[in-house]
C-alpha cells in the first residue's frame, strides 16, 4: 500500500496543497512551524478519521474558512482507490470513496499507516487514556468492525454518566434506569475487553523483539492488560501467560460480563456519591515494564523512547501480517533520538513499502533512508 497523492483544502495552515508521491522513503524537510507536521497529520487522518493533535476537529480548519477537504489517491490490492473527507467541525463529516458517499466506518481500513510522532512519549510516560487509546486505534486499524464497538461503549458511557449526575443532583434514580444502563455497559464494554485482551497477546512478543532491535539490549519487556473490574476483588477473565509459557487462554466474553456487572453492583453506591463511571474499560490500564520495573516512572528517557518505539513498530508489522505493508509515518523522531536508536530505527524501517520522513535539518536523517525529497516553508512545499 502507498499513496499515490496527498490534496489539502483549508486544513491547519493550508489553503490549498497537494504532493504527488512514490513508494519508498520521501523526505520533508522545513524548520519548525512551517507545515510538515500538518501534511502528516492529514494523512493520518484519512486513515483514522481523527487527529492525533486535537480532540476535536476545529483546529483543522484554516483560519476563516468553515471547513476543511482532504483527498489522497491510495494504491492498494492492485488498484488505485480516491478517498475524500469534508471535515465539518460541529456536524457530521462527510467521507467520499471513488466519487460516492460512504460512512467513515465504512471506508476504514482503505488507507492505513502507523503514524511515528514526538507524542509517541506520552504513551508510555502519560496516563493510562494514552495507552488505551494505542490498543483501540491499533484495534480499529486491524479489526474496523471495533470501531462502531468503541464508539457504542462511548455512548453508553456518556449516557450512564448523565443519569448518575442527575440522580446525585436530584437525589433519585429512576426505577430500573440504571440497570438498563447497567446492561449496555456490560454488553459492550465485554466486547470490547475481549478485543484489547486479544491485542494484547498478539503484542507481547512483538514487544518485546523491538524494543531489542531498537535499543541494543535485551532487556524483558512486559505488557500485561488490568481491568478496573479486577480492582472490585475479581480475577481475571483471561490471566496473562508468563514468559516462556503456553499462551495465555481465550478471553471468555460471558466470563468478563459476569465480572463486568458484578464490579458494577459493588461500587454501586460509590458511583451514586461521585457521580462518575468506575468500572469498565475506560478505567482499564495497560502495565508497560522494562527489567520488571514499570516504565512509567522508572524508565530512563532513552529507554521510554525505545519502549515507544517498540509500540509503533509492533502495530506495524501487526498490520502489514495483513497482507500489505502500512505507510510509516515519521514525524520529527529523529530529532528525539541519539545517533544509536536514529540508525537502528532506520534500519528497522528502510524496507517499508512507503515512508513519509519529516525533520527541520537533513542532517537528522541517518544517510541509508534515501529518496524524493521536499522542501516545507511558509506553506509552500517545493522539490528538493
Amino acid at each position: 500500500m502507498h499513496l499515490r497523492r496527498l490534496s489539502l483544502t483549508d486544513f491547519r495552515s493550508y489553503a490549498e496543497a497537494g504532493l504527488n508521491l512514490e513508494p519508498g522513503i520521501t523526505t520533508l524537510v522545513g524548520s519548525n512551524g512551517q507545515g510538515k507536521t500538518n501534511l502528516v497529520e492529514a494523512a493520518a487522518y484519512l486513515a483514522t478519521f481523527g487527529s492525533h493533535r486535537v480532540a476535536t476537529d476545529a483546529p483543522l480548519i484554516r483560519i476563516g474558512a468553515d471547513r476543511a477537504i482532504l483527498r489522497a489517491v491510495i494504491f492498494a490490492a492492485g488498484r488505485d482507490s480516491l478517498l475524500e473527507v469534508e471535515i465539518n467541525p460541529g456536524r457530521a463529516n462527510r467521507v467520499r470513496l471513488n466519487k460516492a458517499p460512504a460512512r467513515p466506518r465504512d471506508a476504514l481500513g482503505v488507507f492505513r499507516c502507523v503514524l511515528f510522532a514526538p507524542e509517541d512519549i506520552v504513551v508510555v510516560k502519560g496516563d493510562p487514556d494514552q495507552r488505551r487509546r494505542y490498543l483501540d486505534d491499533l484495534l480499529v486499524a486491524l479489526r474496523p468492525r471495533y470501531a462502531a464497538v468503541r464508539a457504542d461503549y462511548e455512548r453508553v458511557l456518556r449516557q450512564r454518566t448523565a443519569l448518575l449526575k442527575s440522580a446525585r443532583a436530584s437525589g433519585t434514580v429512576p426505577a430500573g434506569a440504571l440497570e438498563v444502563w447497567d446492561d449496555h455497559l456490560v454488553t459492550a464494554g465485554a466486547e470490547l475487553t475481549v478485543g484489547r485482551l486479544r491485542l494484547v497477546e498478539q503484542l507481547r512478543d512483538l514487544v518485546a523483539g523491538s524494543y531489542s532491535a531498537v535499543s541494543g539490549n535485551n532487556r524483558d519487556t512486559g505488557l500485561e492488560y488490568r481491568m478496573s473490574a479486577q480492582q472490585a476483588g475479581h480475577p481475571p477473565a483471561a490471566p496473562p501467560a508468563a514468559a516462556g509459557a503456553p499462551a495465555a487462554a481465550e478471553p471468555d466474553a460471558g466470563k468478563l460480563a459476569g465480572c463486568l456487572r458484578e464490579a458494577l453492583a459493588l461500587r454501586r453506591r460509590a458511583e451514586l456519591e461521585r457521580a462518575v463511571c468506575l468500572v469498565g474499560p475506560h478505567r482499564d490500564e495497560l502495565e508497560l515494564s522494562i527489567g520488571g520495573l514499570p516504565a512509567r516512572g522508572y524508565a530512563s528517557h532513552g529507554e521510554s523512547w525505545s519502549m515507544a518505539l517498540a509500540l509503533r513498530l509492533a502495530a506495524y508489522q501487526l498490520l502489514r501480517a495483513g497482507g500489505e505493508d502500512p505507510v510509516l509515518l515519521l514525524d520529527d523522531v529523529f530529532a528525539e533520538l541519539d545517533s544509536e536508536r536514529r540508525e537502528r530505527l532506520a534500519g528497522l524501517i528502510a524496507g517499508a513499502e512507503q515512508v513519509l520522513i519529516t525533520a527541520a535539518v537533513r542532517e537528522d536523517v541517518p544517510g541509508g533512508l534515501t529518496g524524493a525529497r521536499f522542501g516545507v516553508a511558509e506553506g509552500e512545499i517545493t522539490s528538493a
